[in-house]
């Protein structure tokens, strides 16, 4: 062949080389293996319905990749969080992330994690904490509750997804503000905690609006109260803590993180299909299907609010350690 034919050759094939490197290198997941997403939690809690609802619209707008949603509970969520952390960082583990319980967890015990450290991807959720019985429970609003507890120190038991999570802390806010003290029992999960609640083994159970509307609507649990600013849209009968004579708002957020060291050009990617989905009627249409309360914030708006608690968390751990 021609030197001057294989010059063009080399010369075409080094420009189709150029065109194609930044493809491959912006895509960043080869077809093969997928994203994954790590929910620290049993399924069937509002962190799984978070995130197994989101993950089509992410594999849609990120070209050539699969999203796959596993569970791994454990340690109130610690085992799954601690699995992201510690993943290499080229985007193919990513997790579902919950604060507080990010936030609170290192205070409480050691764990392979630190939160500043972390990549905070996208918020997806702020979910209200609430408290919550079986539809013939005597206990019909926050004031009966509490003469409950006075009456019955230390010993009223209400279940939990766990020790630090989002309702555990809101449920010691409460029990700060109205001088009272329930029995706490830490499940793996809310889902955990709804068999005995439903079987009328446990007396009230701490969690999430988003958990609680499937069972609201099918008249199996009654709301006593939400942690809310103001009374829910979906669940409007439900009074808040405030109209209950505790001033107490609390709520979870839920959203999407990676771990530290996370490649910009692939944070950034994602965050762009973030960004794309959020703005998709399609997605707001699927969430109101799941039940999700939203509150989207991507990149460094659901970093700052994803930390921004910790200082009064460490305060409330100075006046309450939660660890049992």
């Amino acid at each position: 062949m021609p030197e001057t034919q294989i010059g063009r050759r080399g010369a075409l094939l080094g420009a189709v080389a150029v065109l194609a490197t930044p493809a491959l290198a912006q895509r960043g997941w080869p077809g093969a293996r997928p994203i994954e997403i790590v929910v620290p939690f049993a399924p069937g809690g509002g962190m799984d319905a978070m995130a197994r609802t989101v993950a089509p619209f992410l594999a849609a707008r990120l070209p050539g990749a699969r999203v796959v949603v596993s569970n791994r509970a454990g340690a109130g969520g610690q085992l799954g969080t601690e699995v992201v952390a510690n993943a290499a960082p080229d985007g193919h583990v990513l997790g579902a992330c919950a604060t507080p319980t990010i936030l609170s967890q290192p205070i409480e015990r050691p764990v392979r994690w630190r939160p500043a450290e972390l990549t905070y991807l996208a918020q997806v959720v702020e979910d209200a904490c609430g408290l919550f019985v079986r539809t013939d429970s005597p206990l019909k609003g926050l004031p009966d509750l509490l003469a409950a507890a006075r009456a019955r120190p230390g010993d009223l038991p209400y279940g939990t997804a766990g020790i630090g999570g989002d309702d555990h802390i809101a449920t010691l806010l409460l029990e700060e503000a109205a001088g009272v003290r329930l029995n706490h029992i830490p499940f793996n999960g809310t889902s955990q905690l709804l068999v005995p609640l439903l079987g009328g083994q446990l007396e009230v159970g701490a969690f999430n609006i988003s958990e609680a509307l499937p069972l609201l609507r099918d008249g199996a649990i009654r709301g006593l109260a939400l942690a809310s600013a103001a009374r829910d849209p979906t669940a409007p009968d439900i009074p808040t803590y405030r109209e209950g004579g505790v001033d107490v708002v609390f709520s979870a957020g839920r959203g999407i993180f990676g771990p530290p060291g996370l490649p910009d050009a692939v944070r950034a990617q994602i965050e762009e299909a973030f960004a794309a989905t959020f703005a998709d009627p399609a997605w707001s249409a699927a969430a109101a299907r799941a039940g999700l309360p939203l509150k989207p914030l991507v990149g460094a708006a659901y970093r700052e609010a994803a930390l921004g608690g910790e200082a009064a968390l460490r305060a409330l751990w100075a006046r309450r350690p939660w660890k049992e």
